[in-house]
């Protein structure tokens, strides 16, 4: 009777050690970055969509500007592999590039005063817009989580749960790019 005791009392110590391990937090913070991640990628895959429709209006008006065009569509194309790569730094270097080059169509179309007028032009700027905000709600969510996420694994005991289940490592945050802060120079 002694030892059926015994074996009792160890087996609910043993199930009270484990349940304040932070193995469930864990998980649930790991999907939330996830989850935020994902809304990051949805919408750089919405700003990418949108582009080419921005161009062919410019396009339309503006057949000598070739090589804003092709760095628009070779950013573009360099975004949409980041984003199926999943990889953070990879999406905010070509986020990067890709606003550059929309810096330079913006810019272009300020040349051409019925470019501006145009009703499609004005409406695809309005969602660029609108997408340009919600990218970064969804970049500061994502950094948000992964915050949160990284702090949690790193705090006792809840870094041993982690480091047991092969997830102590933090994760990236979604940073700018090295000199992002500067306003881009436009050359023609």
């Amino acid at each position: 009777m002694k030892r059926s005791t015994t074996v009792a009392f160890v087996l609910a110590l043993l199930a009270g050690s484990t349940a304040g391990c932070g193995y469930n937090t864990i998980q649930t913070m790991d999907e939330r970055v996830n989850q935020a991640q994902g809304q990051v990628q949805t919408q750089l895959q919405r700003r990418a969509d949108l582009i080419p429709n921005l161009v062919n209006t410019v396009k339309g008006v503006t057949k000598q500007e070739d090589t804003v065009f092709i760095s628009i569509a070779n950013a573009r194309s360099r975004l949409g592999g980041a984003i199926q790569s999943g990889n953070v730094p990879e999406m905010a270097a070509a986020n990067a590039q890709l606003t550059q080059g929309l810096g330079r169509l913006i810019a272009i179309s300020e040349n051409y005063p019925q470019l501006r007028s145009s009703e499609n032009f004005k409406q695809l700027q309005d969602q660029l817009e609108g997408t340009e905000n919600r990218i970064s709600v969804a970049r500061q969510d994502y950094n948000t989580a992964v915050g949160e996420y990284n702090a949690y694994v790193r705090r006792f005991p809840y870094n041993i749960t982690a480091k047991v289940f092969g997830m102590g490592k933090p994760r990236a945050y979604f940073e700018a790019e090295a000199g992002a802060a500067a306003a881009p120079k436009v050359q023609f």
